[in-house]
């Protein structure tokens, strides 16, 4: 094509997209009305830049790549490999995260069931036991009692 088609083709899809900026601005506001002008204005930035050309380029390439899998074996074989990472990776994630929950609910040692507080050296009780008394954190009581003496409960 040549230069005049190509600037024929930006200048039709700018216009394209300035219509769709006008509605944008009338229908949902000067927020979405802004975002449509970004987009209206790219065809034309793409056609003096040079990239509108490279753009078509870059479709008609995959197109042939996606139309030149229709019998080729070995392509389709490495599809379905992706395909099977994917699913792999997937499942994977699925198993771990039951792994890791299952073994936060059963205190397996996964997780860590005592904590040492920082610079006090204290140790917590284990998750599991009974104690009469609630453990109170220092800080949090700090918090709590600023709060008590503003009025805030």
């Amino acid at each position: 094509m040549d230069e005049a088609t190509w600037a024929a083709l930006a200048a039709a899809l700018t216009v394209a997209g300035l219509i769709w900026t006008w509605v944008a601005f009338r229908r949902r506001g000067a927020a979405n009305g802004l975002r449509a002008l970004g987009f209206a204005v790219l065809p034309a930035a793409a056609w003096l830049t040079g990239t509108l050309e490279m753009v078509t380029e870059i479709a008609g390439s995959v197109t042939d790549w996606a139309t030149g899998l229709v019998l080729d074996p070995r392509t389709w074989t490495g599809i379905g490999l992706a395909g099977l990472a994917v699913v792999l990776w997937v499942v994977s994630g699925v198993l771990r995260d039951r792994a890791l929950a299952r073994g936060s609910r059963t205190g397996d040692g996964s997780a860590p069931t005592r904590t040492r507080r920082a610079g006090r050296g204290a140790e917590l009780p284990p998750a599991g036991a009974a104690s009469s008394a609630p453990v109170v954190d220092d800080d949090m009581a700090d918090i709590e009692a600023m709060l008590r003496k503003r009025g805030i409960s």
